[in-house]
């Protein structure tokens, strides 16, 4: 049985004298469309032959016509020379990041207002760019870079933090804000006192997620002589609020996170005593320090001009 093998084995120039014959169907007017002569053409057609395996040609001295495995192969060889040709604009286009893609992870908050536009500004500018978005966590974030598994990522960090091995650019600075059921005696007031929220059940994120703040967060409680109770933990801002809604106690939440509009739950500044202040969290999107990469250039761009 005569097997037919890729055509992308052979070589390119192989390919396109192929076509060139099997648009012409005469080895004189191929071989002036090649610049080459007609045995040089009539030789590189027969060890083409001799590679797939099969004849492409049918021809004796008066006539040239295309096979059956010839005619099936035309127009793939022509979308394999397009292609091929194409390469170096596509090249040229990916050195200078007008094209590519981009993994990009974000944490939860930045969607309620840094992220939309950013990525509308993005995509109009450089369409032909496939960016990938997925949200995790600022644990799972710098992880993720560390092991190259994502380009870049908006993340939540301490004010001042080190961010070994990364470049940042500052994007928001917020400050806790109490989520507090609509029904909750506290939510009455428009600034509920420290000494009146520690002493209620908390709803919080995990440690590890961002320890400086939780631990700016644990002193706050402490400085009240009360010990914070935590009767749930949850990951994502949503799932904190949602289960806010839910009865399961109160929560400190980022000042924007109050757009996040949960029907039965409110956002509440909370009244501290002098010389105490509700912990910051910052906001950044960073990449790894020695990223060269022409497209994640263009994302950064695309954020500063908004």
């Amino acid at each position: 049985m005569t097997e037919t093998r890729n055509p992308q084995r052979g070589e390119w120039r192989q390919w396109r004298q192929f076509a060139a014959l099997a648009e012409e169907l005469h080895f004189g007017r191929a071989a002036a469309r090649l610049h080459m002569t007609q045995p040089a053409l009539t030789q590189a057609i027969a060890a083409l032959e001799v590679a797939v395996g099969t004849r492409l040609f049918e021809r004796n001295r008066r006539h040239v016509a295309l096979s059956t495995a010839g005619a099936a192969l035309l127009p793939e060889v022509r979308e394999l020379l397009r292609r091929t040709q194409a390469l170096p604009a596509l090249a040229r286009s990916a050195a200078q990041g007008e094209s590519g893609s981009l993994r990009v992870a974000f944490v939860s908050t930045v969607g309620y207002g840094l992220l939309p536009p950013w990525v509308r500004r993005f995509r109009e500018r450089w369409p032909r760019v496939a960016l990938e978005l997925v949200e995790a966590t600022s644990d799972v974030q710098r992880e993720a870079l560390a092991r190259g598994h994502i380009d870049a990522g908006f993340l939540l960090h301490a004010p001042g933090a080190d961010l070994p091995g990364l470049q940042r650019q500052a994007l928001a600075s917020e400050p806790m804000w109490l989520a507090l059921p609509e029904s909750h005696p506290l939510a009455a007031r428009a600034r509920p006192s420290l000494t009146a929220v520690a002493a209620e059940p908390m709803v919080m994120f995990p440690r590890r997620i961002l320890p400086e703040v939780f631990d700016a967060l644990v002193q706050l409680h402490r400085s009240t002589g009360v010990e914070p109770v935590v009767a749930q933990e949850a990951i994502q801002m949503q799932t904190i609020v949602n289960l806010v809604s839910a009865g399961l106690g109160l929560a400190w939440v980022l000042q924007s996170v109050r757009q996040f509009q949960r029907p039965g739950v409110v956002y509440r500044p909370v009244a501290l005593p002098r010389g105490l202040s509700a912990p910051v969290c910052e906001t950044s999107l960073v990449w790894r320090a020695e990223a060269d990469h022409p497209v994640l250039q263009r994302f950064v761009e695309a954020g500063r001009a908004q």
